[in-house]
């Protein structure tokens, strides 16, 4: 069985190397980038959560961190999974009440880790908020963080010695399809012929001529100069109620909040000054140390989510097709599903029974009308 995969990020190369692990080698990825990590994942911040509102992503997340754990000793490269904890903070009883309809379900779903906590446990967990309206929160321990490019060059270099081939610099530009299968995959240097494709085009899934619902949304960080204001260990630390959040990694401070972008071009690159300035404002008004550091305009970056309908990955058959698969969507949290979701939809095109119950995130449920119901304050 001859596969091709369309997109070499993280979600790509994890589904290429799960196929070959499996015995399934005659496995080609392309990637319009020119080298590896041309895409999204590189401008991933590299966090990693259990906390989730959805019974799937929490599977997801519990898988993902088995992987992980086993990462360096199955694949050679230290995955970056540190569990410095994510700590949630509500300042309002609405948002509170969100922690803890998700923490019931945290518990009910095997993660029995996270923990809801009042306002002076959060503050002795991270010394540095100065906030006095938060009313409570919720940290969990083993949550932490990852790095994005140690875990792509793990699959993609475990993948290679497998005899995948990665073909960078080739651009997907539509699915030749007859009937209900898709014959071929045409690019700009011709068109690649093969039994089982899968679509991992990350926020450009939906430019390859048929129909799917995941979109692009550009996301903005804001970056400080070298610090040790903040220790590494700080828990990523995350206001419920506007989503403003931060974390260190490599001694800068990053800020972070979801904002409705100003650009209507969604891959375009240029930072929002009035979004920067927003986030240091709030970073000023609840961790005034991390205000004090300087921006450092240079290494502020904007990237791509993949946004489902409803939040949630495309994980399996594409609907209408026997031979077209999709790993899409995962809507901000490819990056720390991403060795859960390539191992679950290799299991899925090698005739194996997925470890999880992936049928949740079946490609078909919004034509089915089955969208995946959950609070969007996670």
């Amino acid at each position: 069985m001859r596969v091709a995969i369309v997109g070499a990020g993280v979600v790509g190369a994890s589904v290429a190397y799960h196929l070959a692990a499996r015995g399934i080698h005659d496995v080609v990825v392309l990637d319009r980038a020119d080298e590896p990590g041309g895409g999204s994942t590189p401008r991933a911040t590299g966090g990693f959560r259990v906390q989730f509102e959805t019974a799937i992503n929490i599977a997801l997340s519990l898988l993902a961190r088995e992987k992980l754990l086993r990462f360096e000793e199955e694949l050679g490269v230290d995955s970056g999974y540190r569990p410095h904890g994510y700590l949630f903070l509500a300042r309002s009883e609405a948002a509170m009440d969100a922690l803890r309809i998700a923490n019931a379900l945290q518990h009910a779903n095997g993660a029995s880790e996270p923990q809801l906590i009042d306002a002076d446990e959060a503050r002795r967990i991270n010394p540095a908020i100065e906030d006095d309206a938060i009313a409570g929160g919720a940290y969990g321990p083993r949550d932490g963080f990852i790095r994005a490019m140690q875990i792509l060059g793990g699959y993609t270099d475990a993948a290679k010695r497998f005899g995948v081939h990665f073909d960078y610099g080739v651009e997907a530009v539509r699915w030749r399809v007859d009937g209900d299968r898709v014959i071929a995959i045409e690019t700009r240097y011709g068109a690649i012929e093969a039994d089982v494709f899968v679509n991992a085009a990350g926020a450009w899934a939906s430019t390859l001529g048929i129909d799917n619902p995941v979109r692009p949304l550009r996301r903005q960080v804001a970056c400080t100069i070298e610090t040790d204001a903040l220790p590494e260990t700080m828990p990523m630390t995350i206001w419920l109620d506007d989503g403003f959040h931060l974390r260190v990694r490599d001694r800068r401070i990053l800020l972070l909040r979801p904002d409705e972008p100003r650009t209507t071009d969604p891959f375009d690159d240029n930072l929002d000054d009035t979004w920067i300035a927003d986030v240091v404002e709030r970073a000023r008004a609840r961790v005034p140390i991390a205000a004090s550091v300087a921006i450092d305009r240079d290494k502020c970056w904007a990237g791509l989510y993949e946004m489902s309908p409803d939040r949630h990955a495309l994980l399996g058959r594409a609907p209408g097709f026997a031979n077209l698969y999709l790993a899409n969507g995962s809507s901000g949290h490819g990056v720390m599903h991403a060795p859960a979701l390539g191992q679950l939809l290799a299991q899925l095109i090698a005739g194996e029974e997925p470890s999880i119950d992936i049928h949740p995130l079946r490609p078909s449920r919004f034509a089915e009308g089955e969208p995946i119901a959950g609070p969007e304050l996670l």
